[in-house]
Order: C-alpha cells, then structure tokens, then sequence
C-alpha cells in the first residue's frame, strides 16, 4: 500500500523552480526531479559559457554573450544530431552485412 502512495504522490510532483541565467532569475514548473536537474545543469552550462566568453569578449554586453552561447550550443546540437544520423547509417550498413554474412554461413553448413 506504502508503494501505491508514493507512486501516485511521485506522479503528481510539480515543483516551481528559479535558474539564473547571466544574472537574471528565470521560473520554470517542473514536472519530475529529473526534469528539475536537466534544468539547473543546462542553467549552469550557459553561465559557463557566458562566464568564458565575458573574458573573451569584454567589449560585449550580456544580450551579444547569449546569442554567443546560444549559436555555439546549437552548433554543437546540430553536430550530435549529424553524428547520431551517420551512426544510425553505420548500424544499418552494419545489419545489411550482418545479415548477408548469416545468410552466407547458412548456405555453406548446408553445403
């Protein structure tokens, strides 16, 4: 009965939380704590990447080191997408060999 509670409890967690972001606190409602972590990890990964390049850039304000941020991580989004297109190619050619190499073995124990 105890597990029941806390699944259904678990199932309905909703929490509001705050993230800065370069200065500036933003809210968010999460829905797992998962979510919440993601969350906080992403908001600490932009002001590491605003942080490094404010000592690049001291010329710039805050608005150029976002859109900085933000191309360089969508850059980076675009790779892993390209990345995990070409694997997903690999594992099919792989498959296609798999299965002639199967097919081939098959043939020679009959023979």
């Amino acid at each position: 009965m105890h597990s029941a509670i806390k699944q259904l409890s678990m199932m309905n967690w909703r929490q509001n939380i705050k993230v800065d972001i370069a200065g500036r606190p933003y809210p968010f409602r999460v829905d797992r704590e998962e979510d919440e972590h993601r969350i906080r990890k992403a908001g600490k990964l932009i002001n590491e990447k605003i942080s490094q390049l404010k000592s690049k850039y001291v010329d710039k304000d805050v608005q150029d080191l976002l859109a900085f941020a933000a191309l360089q991580f969508a850059v980076k989004t675009v790779e892993l997408d390209s990345n995990a297109a070409n694997s997903s190619k690999r594992e099919d050619r792989l498959e296609n060999l798999n299965s002639k190499l199967e097919a081939f073995l098959k043939k020679c124990e009959k023979n």
